[in-house]
Formats: C-alpha cells, structure tokens, sequence
C-alpha cells in the first residue's frame, strides 16, 4: 500500500470523528462572545458574515473554514491556534 493510499485511508477513518472537534471550537466561539455580551447579529456585523453563519457555526451544523475564525477570533479578541502534531514517527510503517 503506498503512502497516500495508507493516508487516504487513516483520513476515511477520522472524519466521522471530528465533530468533537468542531463542537469544541463552536462552544468556544460561544463562549467567548458571551463574555463579551455580544450578540450573534454583532458578532457577524465584525467578522463580515451573517447571523445566521455564526448560529450555524455555534450549534456545530457546519465546519468553519479558516479564514472565518480568524476573523472571529480577531473580533472576540482571542489568538486562534492551529496545530499539526504527528500522530506517527518517521520509521512508523502505518
């Protein structure tokens, strides 16, 4: 099995399982503008999106693409931190 094969098939695996993932960051979002007793309406008004996005966003119905957390992070006042740590060492034969 060649590298990417072995990748595709890892990420077949994953993708069910990111939704603890996006609902952690929605509940972050939520959070957040919470704190700063922003409303949904005022939170899409800075980030130039609409309501309806960050309540999408908030209840976990749809994944955010990057740009857009940045945007919301930079209007909640918060640093977004994106990490990509190897689950595998060089060697690993997975």
């Amino acid at each position: 099995m060649s590298r990417i094969e072995r990748i595709r098939e890892r990420l077949a695996k994953v993708e069910p399982d990111q939704g603890w993932f996006f609902a952690a960051i929605a509940d972050q979002v939520s959070n957040r503008r919470r704190e700063l007793a922003l409303s949904q309406a005022e939170l899409a008004e800075l980030t130039a999106t609409t309501q309806s996005a960050i309540a999408r966003l908030e209840s976990g119905g749809r994944p955010p693409r990057i740009d857009t957390l940045l945007r919301i992070a930079n209007a909640l006042d918060c640093d977004l931190s994106v990490e990509l740590r190897p689950r595998t060492t060089r060697g690993d034969s997975r």
